[in-house]
């Protein structure tokens, strides 16, 4: 439910954004007759039965898949280890570069797939691991062996990582309401904005799309701060592209903040995100 959620606090389609999607989705024959451009951001779930082209593109006739049909919007894989673990190890090069490459022996095809990929999943297959009220009948090979179909490439390409614990009777049947999609996207607008005033003239004016040196200037960090991310890096043995990462999570935490720099907690925040890439 949340995760479908998304596409209702992010910002909408730019008219670029919305050609690119509509030429995509016209491509794959997904477009009725008559309809004019498409206004929401795509979110797109495929089954975890569905086949390598059908999730990366390709047949026959090369189309694109799902992969792409979300370009500029949101891919949910639902219970993410039960897809086979070839087809989630070729999301990697998409993540990285925002394309895919089909080639085919009547030729190639090259489709834009910039996505923000969401998984989620249970601890272990039968998904009580960790529930207090439940015990756990997983062997701890079958634990592993669930788990495994995540490899440490593609789990490091993922900027957040969080564990959502079971919610209690009271918290469910409760009257209370949260914050509305409205009140929360008016706070990623205002991110975004000044986000657009950082990189003016890009094509892509996110904290996401930043180069290294982008990182450099944008990412500065007092002595506190840098204690903290050397810290981090020893204590869960981060990687580089980890790294670049924690950094770019922290600076967008700290624009929701509305903060000029990033802060310890902006940084701290960030970095627990990434604890999830040594637990186990």
């Amino acid at each position: 439910m949340a995760a479908q959620r998304l596409p209702s606090i992010l910002p909408p389609l730019t008219p670029a954004e919305s050609l690119e999607a509509t030429k995509i989705h016209s491509v794959a024959g997904e477009i009725p007759p008559g309809r004019g451009l498409l206004r929401a951001r795509p979110f797109r779930s495929p089954h975890h039965n569905a086949s390598l082209p059908g999730l990366i593109g390709g047949g026959t006739t090369i189309r694109p898949g799902e992969t792409s049909l979300a370009h500029n919007g949101v891919l949910f894989l639902d219970e993410a280890p039960e897809f086979p673990r070839q087809m989630l190890e070729t999301l990697r090069q998409p993540l990285e570069d925002g394309v895919i490459t089909i080639s085919r022996a009547v030729g190639a095809e090259t489709f834009p797939a910039r996505v923000q990929l969401v998984m989620s999943m249970n601890l272990c297959p039968c998904g009580r691991r960790g529930d207090p009220k439940r015990a756990c009948r997983c062997t701890e090979k079958q634990i592993l062996a669930y788990t495994g179909k995540l490899s440490g490439p593609l789990l490091d390409r993922i900027d957040l990582h969080v564990e959502v614990p079971p919610v209690d009777h009271e918290r469910l049947m409760s009257k209370r309401l949260g914050e509305s999609s409205t009140t929360i996207r008016e706070r990623v607008l205002a991110a975004r904005e000044v986000q657009a005033r950082r990189f003016p003239g890009s094509p892509s004016p996110i904290n996401a799309a930043m180069t290294p040196k982008n990182i450099e200037e944008h990412c500065g960090l007092d002595a506190e701060c840098e204690s903290l991310l050397r810290a981090a890096l020893t204590e869960y043995n981060l990687s580089a592209r980890a790294y670049s990462r924690v950094l770019k999570v922290a600076r967008t935490i700290a624009d929701l903040d509305g903060a000029e720099r990033i802060g310890a907690d902006h940084l701290l925040e960030a970095i627990q995100y990434r604890r999830a890439d040594n637990r186990n």
